[in-house]
């Protein structure tokens, strides 16, 4: 029948694959329950790629000519839910430590890992921007994610009506340019706040660069698609990107009860690299009162 939609059957070897090279390539867990979601998302990728199977599109992206496919393929895969000042209280939070620090630093670095769209390592430029001011330069903000799909509109920093609706007015008549003509419906972010970012594609799985090195990390809603082995590894290696008191923001259905880490508890979903002059087991400044166990948050 013309124009009939292939249907394609993602038989349990072929599942069972994908899931395990999903997790190889970025730490996302796919079990049993993601298999719908896993043949409705590749299903569109095979389609477009003509691929008579899933076996067939496998052995394609594990190929070196398949590196473009396999890159989308991850984007397929990856949810990204996001919107401006998403879980609010971090914000609050965030503006307090700023104006605890904007006396004293000029170098304020903040990652925003796992960035989606790009709400919210703008929410963040935003706050930075209300509490520096014309010292906005102070701070950088690096943010990155694994799909290019969700960079390239993060990097226009360009959204549509429904996007900004939990902005509050002010913050959107300060920061935010109204589009005219065959732009009306969307709004763009002042250019002197998309210049505070670096948007950047990263594998959270990867080594982090030896230049990697914030104040203030953001890795909110991303941990949840990970194992708890991925996040103990993941965890550690923020600890170590991270400046002494740096903080940690994971998403508020996240916490660290249960991992090691070295982390100190400020309330829920926020922790904080301390470190101190001498440590209960006599340590010396600089290091860490020693890989603990959360039960607290």
């Amino acid at each position: 029948m013309i124009g009939e939609i292939t249907q394609y059957e993602l038989k349990d070897h072929e599942f069972e694959k994908i899931r395990r090279l999903i997790y190889e390539q970025c730490g996302i867990n796919l079990h049993e329950g993601k298999r719908e979601l896993v043949k409705a998302r590749l299903s569109k990728r095979l389609r477009e790629g003509n691929f008579k199977s899933f076996s067939e599109y496998f052995r394609y992206v594990t190929t070196e000519e398949g590196t473009d496919e396999l890159i989308n393929m991850i984007d397929s895969i990856s949810t990204n839910l996001t919107y401006f000042f998403r879980e609010n209280t971090h914000f609050d939070r965030l503006r307090l430590i700023l104006e605890k620090w904007k006396e004293k630093k000029k170098d304020i670095r903040i990652w925003s890992a796992g960035c989606s769209t790009g709400e919210e390592p703008y929410s963040i430029a935003i706050v930075a921007s209300e509490v520096l001011g014309p010292n906005r330069q102070w701070c950088s903000i690096l943010a990155t994610d694994i799909s290019t799909r969700v960079l390239k509109q993060a990097i226009t920093g360009i959204y549509p009506q429904e996007k900004i609706e939990r902005v509050p007015k002010n913050i959107l008549k300060a920061y935010f340019q109204y589009g005219t003509g065959k732009a009306a419906g969307y709004y763009r972010i002042r250019k002197e706040i998309r210049d505070m970012i670096e948007f950047r594609r990263f594998n959270l799985m990867d080594p982090f660069p030896l230049d990697f090195r914030f104040h203030i990390v953001f890795c909110r809603n991303v941990m949840i698609y990970f194992d708890k082995k991925t996040q103990v590894e993941l965890i550690t290696k923020f600890f170590h990107t991270l400046e002494d008191d740096g903080y940690l923001f994971v998403g508020h259905s996240e916490s660290l009860t249960g991992l090691e880490h070295g982390f100190q508890y400020l309330e829920p979903s926020i922790y904080r690299k301390k470190v101190s002059m001498e440590t209960p087991s006599g340590k010396r400044k600089g290091e860490i009162y020693g890989v603990q166990h959360s039960h607290r948050g």
